[in-house]
């Protein structure tokens, strides 16, 4: 732990709660001392002594001593768990958790350190298995720093299948839908969830996504040309960094196509931390537009690599709004949008994709969905009709999203995408995102 105060370059010895003096200690400046807590500390607490040969002095504020409780676990004795899967361990002052034991291939220790775990907070931890671990049930141990164990629940274990592969997936906390661009104003707040007292914030985060983003990197896209970005608090006070992001800052990367993204850590901050509560959590600044705010984040996935993979050729931010038969959805092949319509261009292998193979659109939609996927000049339909809510071509994903597999092959709009670019339009739905698979 770190002592704080002035008139340090003397101490002789620190007196802990219950009496335990420590001399073994580090003087790190005249203004700081480094020393590790020793055992038999008082469980209640007491304020902390420093003394030199002549004079001592006495915390303002007591020392809390944590002791880990760990009340349950995300799987249960006699369930299984496999490799490259996560083990969340919940209860009080988690955070001492040092280290968990599991058992290698061969049946020999095999050790998480805290460092590694996925996640680490006071009530909750979650550790990932790595891929190869030993087939068969045992029960896992956790250490923490003050030398204490804990059994796990006896499991049965199973490695991952051969030929899985780790994989790093983006996972989306927020996604603009249409929101202003910043320009110094209030609008970009979120709060930990029910805890917009005002109801001023954009969105609320539940409690495990916002314990994440105060503990673990996250990731800002914008839209911007010289963007200044400031992460401050609904009241404006304190800010995460002494000064703004900007172009030249190393949390700052030109994505090239208009874009930026921003890392975030706020753990670096843990006096910014404690304030967001109560004062929400604020991206503010000049000439920018939040896009959305997610994770990147390493999963593993069974199964060898030869499977059909997503490709993923245009995602919207939500900017653009539902469709409702405007015609903002226009997409076309690079060099032929001689009116600068088209929400996108592609190169020729993505649009010989769009004109001979297979892909599909993924959109949101109202519980009424008319699509109607045409040219840019509205003068041939694809299937020579609209596809509406109950056509079987409408695939329901069960998240509020669905699907359509698209196959031009035969069809007379294939002879016309070229010039007249390809459309989405109708009613009811917002575009998401075109794929395909490969």
């Amino acid at each position: 732990m770190t002592i704080n105060g002035s008139g340090f370059s003397d101490v002789r010895e620190i007196v802990f709660p219950n009496g335990v003096t420590v001399s073994n200690f580090e003087i790190v400046s005249d203004d700081m001392i480094r020393v590790t807590a020793p055992s038999g500390i008082a469980a209640a607490g007491g304020n902390l002594i420093v003394r030199t040969a002549d004079e001592e002095a006495e915390s303002r504020l007591p020392l809390t001593v944590g002791s880990t409780v760990i009340s349950g676990y995300s799987k249960q004795e006699g369930e299984s768990i496999k490799g490259g899967e996560q083990l969340t361990i919940y209860g009080k002052d988690l955070e001492f958790i040092s280290s968990v034991e599991l058992l290698d291939p061969d049946g020999n220790p095999l050790i998480l350190q805290d460092e590694d775990f996925y996640r680490k907070g006071t009530s909750m931890v979650i550790i990932t298995l790595p891929g190869k671990v030993f087939e068969g049930s045992f029960a896992g141990k956790v250490y923490t720093f003050d030398g204490r164990e804990f059994l796990m629940p006896e499991l049965a274990y199973e490695p991952a299948s051969d030929g899985g592969h780790w994989e790093t997936v983006k996972t989306t906390i927020w996604k603009n839908e249409g929101g202003p661009a910043v320009s110094w104003s209030g609008t970009y707040r979120f709060a930990l969830e029910g805890h917009d007292g005002n109801n001023e914030c954009i969105a609320e985060i539940p409690q495990d996504i916002w314990d994440k983003m105060m503990t673990e990197t996250f990731y800002i896209d914008i839209q911007a040309t010289d963007p200044q970005v400031r992460i401050t608090t609904g009241w404006w006070d304190p800010n995460f960094m002494a000064g703004d992001i900007q172009p030249g800052n190393e949390l700052l990367t030109d994505n090239g196509d208009g874009t930026w993204t921003v890392k975030v850590n706020l753990s670096d901050n843990p006096d910014f931390v404690a304030a967001l509560i109560d004062r929400h959590l604020l991206f503010t600044g000049d000439r920018y537009t939040p896009i959305e705010i997610y994770f990147m984040e390493e999963i593993w996935v069974d199964g060898d690599d030869s499977g059909p993979k997503q490709v993923v050729f245009w995602e919207g931010d939500g900017s653009a709004g539902e469709v409702n038969w405007n015609g903002v959805y226009r997409f076309g092949l690079d060099g032929h949008d001689g009116n600068n319509e088209c929400i996108a261009t592609f190169p020729e292998n993505i649009w010989n994709v769009i004109k001979t193979g297979t892909f599909y659109m993924e959109a949101k939609g109202s519980d009424w969905v008319q699509m109607r996927i045409t040219t840019g000049w509205w003068s041939t339909t694809w299937t020579g009709d609209d596809i509406m809510t109950g056509n079987d071509r409408i695939i329901d994903n069960g998240d509020g999203t669905y699907h359509i597999e698209i196959n031009f092959a035969g069809d007379p709009i294939l002879d016309l995408l070229d010039d007249q670019h390809l459309l989405l339009t109708g009613s009811g739905f917002t575009p998401l995102k075109l794929y395909y698979y490969e």
